[in-house]
């Protein structure tokens, strides 16, 4: 029937392999949405200072956390974790990556044992398992933060826009009209204009203090904003009537989006029923039949049979979901 510990690999890779199509699926960019940030990042580029140009800096230093160990640890191993710091930042909160990483080796561990222990997983079967949810389930909780915080902004957003331009109309300068959002529009809209303000009063530019906003955002519909009060101020106009328009835009595409949501709301049903039955299914078969259900770990068949399972399983939720997601 095979050697076992071949079967055992090659569930392993299967686990992997399937938590991979997870995150492709739930967090790679699209196409679209990726020739899009391109697009922004060639305005941006054309805004911005360059680089051997003194800047003034007023970044907060990166909280350590309780677990100073894993910071080391991340400062050394992870390729780049500037980066992995920023995702973390985009949730809204003070987020050290040191513990983070606690928390994700101890998801490991608590699923390994649970898996090795209770359901009496092969020694590499449970490895596999306590990874796959050690860093699966984190990141995707990371990633519903993040999802819900832009959302939020995005909906608030339309209305800070609104409210400065009754300020600029009203004769205020744009950074009064900033002050004015960051008191009277709620959070997260209200706590990033409360940044940019004061990393203004600190003695940055309004360009660099918005793009830095816009790093810790990450988001269209803002970068919008910053580029059109660049280009304001490179060819002059009407400010006021230039974010009208751009409020006009983002709310036609706010509307867009909830149209395309609830039209492939049956295409995401059907895709949440379908990926979910199997592992539904055999949870229940575990918990009626354990010795019935279990000889599927036990035999190299088996094992065989849950890798090409979990391989098939992994690409088509990855595939619906990309086919249910669209860019606008």
């Amino acid at each position: 029937m095979g050697n076992p510990d071949v079967m055992m690999i090659i569930t392993f890779v299967a686990a992997l392999t399937f938590m991979g199509a997870l995150l492709f699926a739930f967090a790679g960019p699209g196409g679209s949405g990726g020739k899009m940030v391109q697009r922004l990042q060639r305005m941006k580029a054309r805004f911005q200072k360059p680089e051997d140009e003194e800047r003034i800096s007023v970044k907060r230093i990166a909280k350590e956390g309780w677990f100073k160990g894993f910071e080391v640890i991340a400062r050394s191993v992870m390729p780049r974790p500037a980066e992995f710091r920023q995702r973390l930042a985009k949730t809204g909160r003070d987020i050290p990556i040191g513990n983070y990483l606690a928390v994700c080796m101890g998801i490991v561990l608590v699923t390994g044992l649970i898996a090795g222990f209770m359901f009496h997983f092969p020694t590499i079967l449970a490895a596999g398992f306590g990874i796959v949810c050690g860093v699966g389930l984190p990141h995707m909780v990371i990633s519903r933060m993040i999802d819900k915080r832009c959302q939020k902004f995005i909906n608030n957003f339309p209305d800070a826009i609104d409210l400065m331009v009754r300020g600029l109309r009203s004769g205020l300068p744009i950074t009064e009209s900033m002050t004015s959002v960051s008191q009277e529009i709620p959070d997260p809209v209200g706590k990033e204009f409360r940044r940019v303000v004061d990393s203004i009063r600190l003695g940055q530019t309004m360009e660099e203090a918005l793009w830095e906003a816009t790093d810790r955002l990450g988001l269209p519909e803002f970068k919008f904003f910053v580029i059109s009060l660049a280009i304001q101020r490179e060819t002059g106009g009407n400010l006021a009537e230039t974010l009208q328009n751009l409020t006009e835009v983002l709310r036609k595409r706010q509307q867009m989006k909830l149209k395309i949501k609830a039209m492939s709301s049956e295409a995401r049903a059907s895709a949440m029923i379908i990926g979910s039955l199997p592992f539904v299914m055999f949870g229940l078969l575990l918990f009626l039949n354990y010795d019935y259900t279990s000889l599927l770990f036990r035999d190299n068949r088996g094992l065989m049979m849950i890798g090409v399972g979990m391989i098939s399983m992994g690409l088509g939720i990855g595939l619906i979901n990309k086919m249910i997601k669209f860019e606008i």
